[in-house]
């Protein structure tokens, strides 16, 4: 008798834990996600993708703070025979239980050919993470500014 008992509270404990685990997936966490897409693709194409991306994380509750886009580089390796890649990164905070999704839908695009993700936890790691946020929200805000007077000349000469 005294056996059973003591199993019974075993398995009590056991789903007490695994609990604990589902409410601290719905805990939001600092994130960055990398991703490269085949260089194959037309610009539209690669926006599309990005597109699709943000539309995930956003679906499953996410809030993008960055994006950083990197543009094509060569890749240290070739990957599925490709020698290059269009690098695209993207800060955000998300509960835990959206990466299995973002990963499951990684990997099931074949136009993404790598992909990492990065959890920052602790009060250092975070304060890197918005030190990244600013310099990402920087960089892209000086793109704009180049584009707009690029744009201005092509329609003057119009």
């Amino acid at each position: 008798m005294l056996f059973a008992l003591s199993f019974l509270n075993y398995g009590k404990e056991k789903t007490v834990r695994a609990n604990t685990r589902r409410r601290n997936d719905t805990m939001t966490r600092h994130y960055e996600t990398l991703f490269v897409v085949k260089p194959t693709l037309t610009e539209e194409e690669i926006k599309a993708q990005i597109d699709g991306v943000k539309s995930i994380l956003e679906k499953n509750g996410a809030e993008i703070a960055a994006t950083y886009d990197w543009g094509m580089r060569k890749l240290a390796y070739e990957i599925e025979k490709n020698p290059r890649g269009y690098y695209y990164v993207i800060y955000y905070t998300a509960p835990g239980s959206l990466i299995k999704e973002l990963e499951r839908n990684f990997r099931y695009n074949e136009e993404i050919i790598r992909y990492m993700n990065v959890k920052y936890e602790n009060k250092k790691e975070i304060n890197a993470w918005q030190n990244l946020v600013n310099k990402a929200g920087a960089a892209s805000a000086k793109k704009e500014e180049a584009a707009k007077p690029a744009e201005e000349s092509a329609e003057e000469t119009a």
